[in-house]
């Protein structure tokens, strides 16, 4: 489910940032988003080895969906600075919403050699576990195992993931409860509990788990939709639409959720 995916990838990443260079000039505030390209353009000629800059572009570039402009600006300043671990970071998550998740982990994987921050391992591994490679594991114990990390908890988390998409949902359920001794309020940890349950066919269960999870963050809409499922494979059409509709109202773009939505109403 891209939602899902979307989920758990850039809720334990780090995004798109920006530099702080006291040096570089102030943009100023455009009317439109056309004109402001432009700027930065004009500003970038200026100032080419201005990382800001060049980020505020991309990020442009991408809140618009133009991921072929913003990669291509990212690739020419890659040639220029090869070494910058922070642009390969930003060109895995570039890849990764344009759905080439081969080119984010062949990203993030330069961006580990460079320099391995704790948050490119825990994007990699996490990449790793939805494509079921068993380097998920690899990644996941290095993270266990370095002490400055301070990142048990997503380590296990890594490793849950791995073995639900591997179908061993056994061990997958076992990790997430891990994961919940170490903090309670692990939404994700929650989620891919209650969808291993829901693969096994205990959506009894599932439900259970689903509504601890509403009971901590109550404006946690995919465990709304999951709950939805789960009503609506136990024939509660009244309780899964009531679901559908809680997780829409906490975020109005949730596809899947509409869709069921759509399907029970008849629509």
């Amino acid at each position: 489910m891209v939602k899902r995916m979307c989920y758990i990838f850039f809720c334990i990443i780090i995004t798109i940032s920006s530099c702080n260079d006291n040096d570089e000039p102030a943009s100023p505030v455009l009317p439109n988003e056309k004109q402001q390209s432009e700027q930065l353009k004009q500003e970038i000629e200026k100032y080419p080895d201005s990382l800001l800059l060049i980020e505020k572009l991309i990020q442009y570039y991408r809140n618009n969906g133009s991921y072929d402009s913003a990669l291509a600006i990212l690739n020419n300043t890659i040639k220029r600075a090869p070494n910058v671990a922070e642009l390969w970071d930003i060109k895995a998550l570039l890849h990764f919403e344009n759905e080439d998740t081969v080119n984010a982990i062949k990203s993030f994987e330069n961006a580990i050699n460079i320099f391995p921050l704790p948050e490119y391992i825990i994007s990699l591994g996490t990449l790793y576990a939805q494509t079921k490679n068993a380097k998920a594991l690899i990644m996941a114990d290095a993270l266990a195992h370095a002490d400055k990390a301070k990142a048990t908890k997503e380590a296990i988390f890594i490793k849950g993931l791995y073995y639900n998409y591997i179908n061993d949902k056994k061990t997958a359920i076992s990790l997430f409860d891990s994961c919940l001794r170490l903090d309670y309020t692990y939404m994700f940890a929650y989620r891919e509990k209650a969808i291993a349950l829901y693969d096994l066919g205990k959506y009894q269960e599932a439900i259970k788990v689903l509504e601890r999870a509403v009971t901590i963050q109550n404006n946690f809409d995919e465990a709304y939709y999951w709950l939805g499922n789960c009503y609506k494979k136990l024939n509660k059409k009244e309780e899964a639409m009531q679901s559908y509709y809680m997780a829409l109202m906490y975020d109005k773009n949730f596809i899947e959720a509409r869709d069921s939505l759509k399907t029970l109403e008849g629509r």
